[in-house]
């Protein structure tokens, strides 16, 4: 049974859904059943995809923690993932202002889109898309590569931390604003390289400065 329209009065500012008693201040009404869900990675910002959902997607998506959405081509609710592996895993969700829209905070188990891109919308935010090459990296580990001779190498890997830091702090010193963007990013470059081979995915660090911020 669809929530009344009215209860969304009571969502003003936006409020977290974390259980099913939650969806009664939703309009459901308004869209005929169904609301927009927007699926955004939790960790990075990115808008991954956009869907619908009734109710009993939206219960589905809080008890298991995996998003579900209400298809209305098939009308049939479908899990995202459920034929790919590519799961969005929830981190939480929240109402819009006005009770008509949900945000889910993810954390995405592949691509997101259905054509094999991280997101329905393009535009992959830069330290993503190095991400993503660097993984291809350590998978293939191409003849050549710098970043194969890094991953294979622990030595050359301390070794050129040590020494990009050490420019970077030169180029502060000097107040050349040039070389510090130049060498900054030679030590974001090593410092994503040096965490991947330990062990640490460049998502997990953005997830934890986001727990500082």
């Amino acid at each position: 049974m669809n929530a009344d329209p009215r209860g969304a009065a009571r969502l003003a500012g936006g409020s977290r859904l974390g259980a099913p008693a939650d969806l009664d201040a939703l309009n459901f009404a308004k869209g005929g059943g169904l609301v927009p869900l927007i699926a955004q990675d939790a960790d990075s910002g990115e808008v991954l995809m956009l869907g619908y959902a009734n109710r009993e997607a939206l219960e589905r998506t809080l008890a298991e923690g995996r998003v579900w959405f209400h298809s209305r081509s098939r009308d049939r609710l479908w899990m995202k993932g459920e034929t790919s592996g590519n799961e969005l895993r929830l981190v939480a969700a929240h109402a819009d202002c006005d009770g008509d829209a949900v945000l889910a905070l993810v954390r995405p188990a592949g691509a997101a889109c259905h054509t094999g891109a991280r997101s329905c919308f393009g535009g992959t935010p830069v330290l993503l898309g190095l991400a993503d090459t660097l993984r291809a990296r350590a998978r293939d580990l191409p003849e050549g590569s710098y970043t194969t001779r890094l991953l294979a190498d622990a030595n050359l890997r301390l070794k050129k931390l040590g020494e990009e830091a050490a420019e970077l702090v030169a180029a502060l010193a000097l107040g050349d604003a040039e070389s510090v963007r130049s060498e900054a990013a030679d030590l974001l470059y090593h410092v994503l390289v040096a965490g991947l081979a330990g062990g640490v995915q460049p998502e997990e660090l953005l997830a934890e400065l986001r727990a500082r911020r």
